[in-house]
C-alpha cells in the first residue's frame, strides 16, 4: 500500500510531464499545508519565480475564504507584472476546497487559465 505523499507525487509527477511554463504563460504552482497555502509564478525556461504569494498574515476567516484571498492577491501582482495567462499546476492536489477556492478567485481577478 502507497502513502497518501507517494501517491501524491505520482499525480504530481504526472501533472508536470503536462504542465510547463513560459515567460508569457507562466506556471501557476499552487503548495498547501495544514496552515497555509501559497502560489507562485514560475517561467520554467528561465528558472524563474515572476511573482508569488502566500496566506502568511492573513488570519480571519476560514481556510477556503482565505484561500481566495490568496487568489485575489496573486492575480493582482501578476496583473503588475504583465501576465495575464497562466497554466494551473494544482501540485498533485485534488481540485476543490482550497485549491479551487484560490483559482476561481485568480480568475475573477483577471487571470486566464
Amino acid at each position: 500500500m502507497i502513502s497518501k505523499q507517494e501517491r501524491r507525487n505520482k499525480i504530481k509527477a504526472r501533472i508536470r510531464g503536462k504542465v510547463s511554463g513560459t515567460a508569457a504563460r507562466p506556471r501557476m504552482s499552487v503548495f498547501r499545508s495544514n496552515k497555509q497555502i501559497y502560489v507562485q509564478l514560475i517561467d520554467d525556461a528561465e528558472g524563474k519565480t515572476l511573482a508569488c504569494a502566500s496566506s502568511k498574515g492573513i488570519e480571519d476567516g476560514t481556510k477556503i475564504e482565505i484561500a481566495a484571498k490568496v487568489g485575489k492577491a496573486i492575480a493582482e501582482k501578476a496583473l503588475a507584472a504583465g501576465v495575464t495567462e497562466v497554466v494551473f499546476d494544482r501540485n498533485g492536489y485534488l481540485f476543490h476546497g482550497r485549491v479551487k477556492s484560490l483559482a476561481d478567485a485568480a480568475r475573477e481577478g483577471g487571470l486566464k487559465f
